[in-house]
């Protein structure tokens, strides 16, 4: 797929969404309700970019009803951060506020929304950057998912001893200087259960066009794995 998106784009609208713990929150949501499919879309550090939308349209082109959470919201509602230096900063400064197990709840009332009107609806989730990270987690500490897939999730190899609990796919850049090369070996050597995936000439954040690590083959040859194995295992059983 080129790194553009589709010309013709998913209309997709804000909706609002309540937590265990009482937190309201905004969510993007594209593709149809009717949808056999349903996935989750987690958000780099950034925020409801621009880009994390552009996900969002192309998974609802391949048939899928999709929500993306706006994390940020327990710190700093209405959040979407520039790709570069300062933004990634005030990211990981919201990030440091918000604790793991919140951040679960808000997944777990997206992938409420997404069954209400079929509990046994498959759902998938996908994460980016820290979402690759929200994914992993989401995998090992909850049942909420059928699927998860991972791009350049940073600090799973610090929470690999426990097995997912669903299909789990994982995407890495072989020049990522935040992940260092030990970290996929660990994970491959930990989880062989897993798919790990290494694009050689790409670094941390290859997926994203707003970036200067860029990677339009690995972006492609890593969406096409994604999506094959997301249809492969988020359907009826």
């Amino acid at each position: 797929m080129d790194h553009k998106h589709s010309q013709e784009k998913t209309e997709g609208r804000m909706i609002r969404l309540k937590a265990a713990d009482g937190h309201e929150f905004e969510a993007w949501e594209t593709g149809s309700p009717e949808s056999t499919r349903s996935i989750v879309v987690v958000q780099e550090i950034f925020g409801l970019t621009g880009h994390i939308r552009d996900i969002c349209s192309d998974l609802a082109q391949q048939g899928f009803h999709v929500l993306a959470p706006a994390l940020f919201d327990r710190v700093k509602p209405h959040t979407v951060l520039a790709y570069n230096e300062a933004g990634l900063k005030e990211g990981l400064e919201f990030r440091s506020g918000i604790s793991p197990d919140l951040i679960q709840q808000d997944l777990e009332a997206c992938a409420r929304k997404l069954r209400q009107d079929d509990g046994h609806r498959p759902v998938g989730i996908i994460g980016f950057c820290w979402g690759g990270l929200i994914a992993w987690l989401a995998a090992t500490r909850t049942h909420h998912f059928n699927a998860a897939v991972g791009w350049y999730g940073g600090g799973i190899a610090n929470h690999c001893d426990t097995a997912p609990h669903c299909p789990t796919q994982l995407h890495f850049g072989g020049e990522d200087a935040s992940i260092p090369p030990g970290d996929v070996q660990k994970i491959r050597a930990s989880r062989p259960e897993v798919e790990v995936f290494l694009y050689d000439q790409a670094g941390h954040g290859f997926g994203c066009p707003e970036r200067s690590s860029f990677n339009q083959d690995a972006r492609d040859l890593a969406w096409s794995r994604s999506v094959a194995f997301l249809k492969h295992h988020i359907k009826r059983a």
